[in-house]
């Protein structure tokens, strides 16, 4: 059975080995396995948790999938959604529960969030298919970090950011 819903505290160390299994797929994630720690996972769920929106995807009992954005810090910037991510375990990548999970993070927003105003992320140039899903959602290319991250291939590549406006 899969569900669908917000996050919340107790689901810290599912999704720390949701990300580990992600980050040790190469190119899953931004940050490598060894990256991938209980501090790190803890820190952006408790952001998420205060002053943004996280939710995950269950099955059966697992969780396969977590998409999380929040405010950042100073309070001119209270009207954004910042550091998205979403993050689908290797094995359910390409079955349609990222869409799923990012059609109902941007519901969210749209209906239940009218303050946030602006919605962004960050994708790495080569991840096409995430640029194309982003788009797919009204995300527009918003520029070109140049030289920003160390590829896949170890070769230095551009970092695109992309924001959605209400």
């Amino acid at each position: 059975m899969n569900m669908l819903r917000k996050t919340n505290k107790n689901d810290i160390d599912k999704i720390y080995i949701l990300y580990k299994a992600t980050a040790s797929t190469l190119g899953g994630l931004a940050r490598d396995k060894e990256e991938i720690t209980e501090e790190y996972i803890s820190n952006f769920v408790t952001q998420s948790l205060s002053r943004g929106l996280s939710l995950v995807i269950e099955k059966n009992g697992d969780i396969i999938g977590e998409i999380h954005a929040f405010r950042p810090e100073p309070k001119v910037f209270h009207h954004i959604f910042s550091e998205l991510t979403i993050c689908i375990h290797p094995d359910h990548q390409g079955t349609g529960y990222g869409r799923k999970l990012f059609s109902r993070f941007m519901t969210i927003i749209q209906d239940e969030t009218q303050d946030i105003k602006r919605v962004e992320l960050i994708a790495r140039e080569s991840n096409a298919k995430a640029i194309s899903f982003y788009k797919s959602f009204g995300f527009e290319i918003e520029g070109c970090l140049k030289h920003r991250i160390n590829g896949v291939s170890n070769k230095l590549e551009n970092d695109i950011p992309m924001g959605w406006l209400r």
